[in-house]
């Protein structure tokens, strides 16, 4: 959960929420859009409310650090908001701000170079084809928990070695779920470019893995 500052001091000073304005869960998302542009702060936030757990959970994954995540979500949000007239319409309000989000943690982690952190129930590596992993996985042995731990610390140094880009979008598709066009839509590319990241991502995480258990 994002703890973020009241929407409405994102507004231009002065700008107050309507006293009468109300966002129940029930109103479509195009309606909040429209009401939020005309200065229904009300709106923006239960805009904010529906999506901020999944945009901070991407941007967690992506940064590894609980504050660093919490300001970059924030930040998509508030971007989001001041540019609320630009936004057409052509693509959800969601898929808009993730891709805000996106971009600005792509460049934070160009600037920051922090690690990322991601859980290897989250990755199909296609864990069912390698004996050894299976075995590791499955064996209730002491040893079971330490080799985990070793496991997970070698997946997230590999983690750093992809790109931000080949990064993005494992975590996109394998860690929350989105569609390859959904992500297509949020990194601004197509559903080949998608695909083939994620492909190459997998292969590059795969072969670390491997050497790790031989």
């Amino acid at each position: 959960m994002i703890m973020a500052e009241p929407v409405s001091r994102m507004a231009p000073k002065g700008q107050d929420a309507p006293a009468d304005a109300a966002a129940p869960a029930s109103v479509d998302e195009m309606t909040l859009v429209k009401r939020a542009r005309k200065g229904d702060l009300v709106a923006y936030d239960e805009l904010v409310r529906r999506y901020q757990e999944r945009i901070y959970a991407t941007v967690y994954h992506m940064t590894s650090n609980h504050e660093d995540a919490n300001d970059l979500a924030q930040e998509a949000f508030i971007k989001a908001f001041h540019a609320l007239k630009s936004f057409k319409g052509g693509s959800s309000f969601y898929t808009w701000v993730y891709r805000i989000a996106v971009n600005k943690t792509i460049n934070f982690l160009k600037q920051r170079k922090n690690r990322t952190q991601i859980s290897l129930n989250d990755l199909d590596l296609n864990a069912e084809h390698d004996p050894d992993l299976v075995a590791l996985v499955s064996d209730k042995t002491p040893r079971r928990d330490i080799d985990l731990a070793e496991l997970q610390e070698k997946l997230n140094i590999a983690m750093q070695k992809l790109s931000e880009q080949h990064r993005m979008v494992v975590t996109l598709h394998d860690v929350q779920g989105l569609s390859h066009e959904e992500i297509a839509e949020i990194m601004d590319c197509n559903i080949g470019t998608v695909r083939s990241r994620l492909f190459y991502a997998r292969q590059q995480l795969q072969a670390y893995l491997s050497d790790y258990l031989k």
